[in-house]
C-alpha cells in the first residue's frame, strides 16, 4: 500500500512537472514568436494610382521580420496624405517609392489647367510649386467670395517667357527636397521674376465652375498663397 501511493506521488509529480515544462515552453515561443513580428503599413483595400491617401485606407499588419525590408512603411503617419504613385493592393506592405510626398500631380480625379491671364485679376506673388492657396471671386457687380472651400495645389507657375518662377540660387531650389522651410521663405523674398502663368490640379467640376464664372469678363480671380507644400508643413508640425 506504501510502494502504491510513493509511486503514485512520483507520477503525479513527473505530469505536473512535465505540465509546468510545457507551459514554460509555450509561453517562451509565444514570446519568440511576438519578438520575431514586425508591423507594417498596408492598405485595407484596394488603392488606385494618384489617389490621395487617408487614414481609414490603412491598418498595420504583422509580419515575420525577417522578411521586412528598409523600403516598407512602420508608421500610418508617414502614409497619410501623400499620393500613390502606383495601384496598392489591399494587404500588400506599402514601399516608399510607391508614394509622392509632393502632390504636385493630380489625383484620379484631377487634371492639371492653366488659368488664363484674362481670368485673372491678381496672384500672390509667393506662390510656388506644390503650394497650396484659395482661389476668390472679384468683380465690380459680384459679391467677393471664396470660390472653392478646399485648398487647391499649384502644379508650376511660370513668367512671361515660361520659366518656372524661383530662387535664383541651387540652394533656394532644393529648399523643398531637403524639407527647409527657413530657406524656402527666404527664397520667396528673392525669387526671380513675376507670375504671369498659374498652373493648378483640379477637377472637371472646378474648372467648369470657372470657366462659366469668368468666361464674360465680369468676374475675376483672386489666388491666395496659404500654405506650405505638406512635406514641410509636417516638419514643422513635429518639431
Amino acid at each position: 500500500m506504501l510502494i502504491s501511493r510513493k509511486m503514485l506521488i512520483t507520477l503525479l509529480s513527473a505530469i505536473l512537472s512535465a505540465v509546468l515544462v510545457y507551459g514554460l515552453y509555450l509561453i517562451q515561443s509565444e514570446r519568440i514568436q511576438a519578438e520575431e513580428q514586425v508591423q507594417v503599413v498596408v492598405p485595407n483595400q484596394w488603392i488606385e494610382a494618384g489617389h490621395m491617401i487617408t487614414t481609414d485606407q490603412l491598418k498595420l499588419l504583422s509580419m515575420p521580420i525577417s522578411l521586412a525590408t528598409v523600403e516598407m512603411v512602420f508608421d500610418i503617419t508617414d502614409v497619410i496624405g501623400q499620393e500613390a504613385v502606383v495601384p496598392l493592393g489591399s494587404d500588400e506592405p506599402i514601399l516608399q517609392w510607391k508614394l509622392n510626398r509632393y502632390a504636385l500631380h493630380p489625383n484620379e480625379q484631377e487634371a492639371t489647367f492653366q488659368i488664363p491671364k484674362d481670368y485673372i485679376k491678381s496672384i500672390s506673388n509667393g506662390i510656388r510649386a506644390g503650394d497650396a492657396v484659395w482661389i476668390y471671386s472679384s468683380g465690380e457687380e459680384a459679391i467677393p467670395t471664396k470660390i472653392f472651400q478646399q485648398d487647391i495645389v499649384v502644379a508650376s507657375v511660370k513668367t512671361g517667357s515660361n520659366l518656372e518662377v524661383d530662387a535664383p540660387d541651387e540652394d533656394g531650389k532644393n529648399a523643398i527636397v531637403r524639407s527647409n522651410a527657413e530657406q524656402m521663405y527666404a527664397s520667396r523674398r528673392v525669387a526671380n521674376g513675376m507670375i504671369e502663368y498659374i498652373n493648378v490640379n483640379l477637377t472637371e467640376e472646378q474648372w467648369l465652375y470657372i470657366d462659366n464664372l469668368c468666361r464674360t469678363g465680369d468676374v475675376k480671380l483672386v489666388i491666395a498663397y496659404h500654405s506650405l507644400p505638406q512635406l514641410v508643413k509636417g516638419q514643422i508640425n513635429d518639431e
